[in-house]
């Protein structure tokens, strides 16, 4: 296999088939001022012992609901005791975006407008877009902003937009079903050989923000009641 990305919760290889191998790790994203877990967070603040296995499960099982639900994704098959999934390669938009769907205000979110916005404030499905650039802080990028940098299409941005809000509702729709709540998620996308947009990465406990009774779920904890 070659080694073509090292990421902060998953390695990407790429194999013989023309396919990709994602080596989930056990690495947690969070504030180190605080020592909090943060799905947006850049920095590693330490390890949790099988988060790499439970992220993988998370991911089948919600890539499984996604596609049953017709939605395109890249997920072609798992092997949960190696932690490692195989996907359909993929083109990035530039060197990468996340696009964020918020039901409630919470994290980076509250610290950009907390002027405004209140802790756990209902956003509906708000939908924000952020560029991949640590060294940056992941700044958020508008639709007319990312046609100008021929990162992708006027057209392009209104597809994620609506696909994140329609696979984020199943997502929800998923997690109500075991009485946890869905704060908020980060997807990414990228286009297959064809030039159609598809999800991509990971869709696990690394990627949302989800509680239940008030509580904040750990990813390991989330992955246990949702496959458990």
């Amino acid at each position: 296999m070659n080694l073509i990305y090292t990421g902060k919760t998953k390695d990407v290889y790429e194999l013989e088939d023309g396919n990709c191998l994602l080596k989930f790790k056990d690495g947690a994203t969070g504030s180190l001022e605080t020592g909090e877990f943060d799905p947006g967070a850049n920095q590693i603040i330490g390890t949790i012992k099988g988060k790499g296995r439970a992220g993988l499960k998370l991911s089948e099982f919600f890539f499984e609901k996604i596609n049953a639900a017709g939605f395109p994704t890249h997920f072609v098959s798992c092997d949960t005791e190696k932690a490692e999934m195989t996907v359909k390669p993929a083109a990035m938009f530039g060197e990468g975006v996340e696009v964020i769907c918020r039901y409630k205000a919470a994290g980076s979110f509250v610290r950009r407008y907390g002027k405004y916005a209140q802790e756990g404030q209902a956003l509906g499905a708000l939908v924000e877009i952020t560029l991949k650039d640590d060294e940056r802080g992941d700044p958020l990028i508008t639709r007319d902003a990312l046609a100008a940098l021929n990162i992708l299409t006027g057209g392009e941005h209104d597809v994620l937009v609506d696909l994140t809000k329609k696979i984020s509702g199943v997502i929800k729709t998923a997690l109500t079903e075991k009485e946890l709540e869905l704060i908020d998620i980060k997807l990414e996308f990228g286009r297959d050989k064809s030039g159609k947009i598809m999800l991509i990465d990971e869709v696990s406990g690394d990627c949302m923000r989800v509680s239940m009774d008030g509580k904040s779920v750990s990813p390991v904890e989330l992955e246990r009641i949702v496959t458990g």
